[in-house]
């Protein structure tokens, strides 16, 4: 039932700019420029607070070898920002920039731009810039992150199953507490010990170096974790008495909870980006919904085996639980993937919009699953409760009256033993059995969300994905695209060959030929042509089209910046007719 509202409002919520990793916004000197005298520094201005590294610039000069330059800092504007000293003098060519640096939401992010003195060198030096991860670090640092997850989940969720749902006194879910606990604590060392190699895109062994947990430790993720261990440290005693008494304490357990939740929030996505605050409760609630969900069905099928006999009423208030659960989840969820993506187009188009199609699949399948587990659960609690009221009524019927008072000479004939009656339903064993596949089922496609979660967390979102295309290898050649146009007047239809040479970074000459419905060259009285980049919130930039007489164009087209860019052609053919297409171009 609440998929239909989650799916409609995921697809149409908005359009705001919510990029949640750091975005190269401009360059000073900007990327592809022609300087006349040599700059004193560079600077760099993203679209979010980054923090920097000791090797956050590598600048190459035009023979290919690297300078020596100051130490990264923060411009005076603010932590948007990022520059660097370069030498007093420097040799007329092209210089090449490679930048690195960790965006708000804790990823490095990596990139390259070019600028010149005085001329342009005939070659360029190329520097890789390098993965943005190790693949060994990263895949460890991953693995990590989905323990570190798996483990809340269990921890907080068989926590609020004991303190909510009331379960019988079963030892095996003391140990599932205790599991969860060790996992994390694990978990959030291995993170902190790789955090240095993962920001740097070094191997695992770039973790032992003398400096690396210093600057882990320093840092603000970093700090997110230690604040994590500490609540773990506090976690640990709460458990010790929980174990002593039996019971858990509820406000307490709640607090920890929320406070593990938040180290989440704030070393993510919500943590950077628009509207932080509200970004941050609705990422820490969703956690807190999820761990409550699936963590508590853990321990549920743990009940279901492991107890001699579980009271329909636990199983019906765990029912409740994860229902308001769920709520908690959709409308989290439709915030976070309206935070994340804000168009159609992104959740096709993008890496990070078919992953949130996976994962609304599996919730989809979680859903169908617990519906199931709902069912067998309101029979098992018909049956056992009809069963319990025919026992009590056969109990009654066994009790002796007593005849004669305590004078009786005669004494009684001992009871035969209680036989099974017909009367009395059969066990309800086949509903359980029933309802611990179903619950089975639950936690198993649980596992799957949580691992398609995990990517999500470190993967662009929608509207940042076009980053990536700066770093895709270029195909030398111009560029050509041919865009149809109908202003729905007779005669109003056509095409427009747009040709950009050589779609690189830097100056372009861009020429547009206007063709009628016939083929033909076509004369219209005005086309006009803008680029925008979407992804970092640059132009329109009008590509100031002049007629050349027969065709249309401009030689100094600048486009600063590499990526997908938004191509808007707008063709009037009358004084009153016009339309206006929009293609994406790639630039080099």
């Amino acid at each position: 039932m609440l998929l239909g509202p989650l799916l409609v409002l995921l697809l149409l919520g908005g359009t705001g700019p919510a990029s949640a990793h750091a975005a190269l916004r401009a360059t000073d000197p900007e990327d592809g420029s022609l300087l006349k005298s040599a700059p004193r520094h560079l600077t760099l201005t993203f679209t979010e607070s980054v923090g920097l590294l000791d090797d956050s610039f590598r600048v190459l000069d035009p023979d290919g070898r690297r300078l020596r330059t100051g130490e990264p800092q923060h411009a005076q504007d603010g932590s948007d920002t990022a520059r660097v000293t370069l030498p007093a003098k420097l040799a007329q060519g092209t210089y090449t920039v490679a930048w690195r640096v960790v965006s708000a939401d804790s990823h490095p992010v990596s990139g390259a731009f070019t600028f010149s003195v005085g001329k342009r060198s005939l070659t360029t030096a190329t520097v890789d810039t390098g993965p943005t991860e190790d693949p060994a670090t990263k895949a460890l640092y991953n693995i990590a992150r989905y323990l570190a997850y798996l483990a809340a989940a269990l921890l907080i969720g068989t926590a609020t199953f004991m303190a909510v749902c009331r379960p019988p006194d079963v030892p095996v879910l003391h140990r599932l507490l205790k599991a969860g606990w060790w996992t994390l604590l694990a978990a959030t060392l291995a993170l902190l010990v790789l955090r240095a190699p993962y920001e740097t895109g070094e191997g695992p062994l770039g973790s032992l170096s003398g400096d690396s947990l210093t600057r882990t430790l320093t840092s603000r993720p970093g700090a997110v974790l230690l604040a994590r261990l500490g609540l773990l440290a506090v976690g640990a005693g709460y458990l010790v008495r929980l174990a002593r008494r039996r019971q858990p304490y509820g406000w307490s357990g709640a607090a920890l909870a929320v406070g593990l939740a938040m180290t989440w929030a704030a070393g993510e996505h919500a943590s950077a980006g628009i509207q932080v605050p509200v970004a941050m409760t609705s990422s820490a609630l969703h956690l807190l919904a999820t761990a409550v969900w699936l963590g508590g069905l853990t321990a549920l099928v743990v009940t279901l085996y492991r107890a001699d006999h579980l009271t329909p009423a636990t199983v019906t208030r765990f029912s409740r639980l994860a229902f308001a659960s769920v709520t908690v989840l959709v409308v989290t969820g439709v915030y976070q993937s309206w935070r994340g993506l804000g168009s159609w187009d992104a959740l096709t188009g993008t890496t990070y919009g078919r992953l949130l199609t996976l994962k609304l699949a599996a919730v989809a399948l979680l859903l169908g699953a617990a519906a199931l587990s709902r069912r067998w659960t309101a029979r098992l609690a018909t049956v056992d409760a009809e069963a319990e009221v025919v026992v009590r009524e056969r109990e009654r019927e066994r009790v002796p009256e007593s005849v004669g008072g305590p004078s009786s000479p005669e004494p009684s004939e001992p009871s035969e033993p209680p036989t099974a009656s017909a009367d009395v339903p059969p066990p309800a064993d086949p509903h359980r059995r029933a309802l611990r596949r179903s619950v089975l089922a639950e936690v198993a496609v649980g596992a799957a969300v949580l691992a398609v979660t995990t990517i999500l967390t470190s993967t662009l979102p929608g509207r940042a994905e076009a980053e990536a295309a700066a770093g895709a290898p270029a195909v030398i050649g111009a560029s050509v695209t041919t865009v149809p146009f109908d202003v729905g007047t007779p005669g109003g239809r056509g095409k427009v060959q747009i040709t950009l040479d050589p779609g690189r970074v830097g100056d372009n000459s861009i020429e547009a030929l206007v063709f009628g419905p016939d083929g033909g060259v076509a004369i219209v009285p005005e086309l006009r042509i803008s680029f925008t980049h979407r992804a970092k919130d640059v132009g329109p930039l009008d590509a100031e089209l002049a007629d050349k007489g027969g065709y249309w164009g401009n030689s100094f087209l600048n486009l600063p910046i590499a990526g997908t860019w938004q191509m808007k052609v707008t063709v009037r053919t009358s004084e009153v007719d016009q339309v206006s297409e929009t293609r994406s171009v790639v630039v080099r």
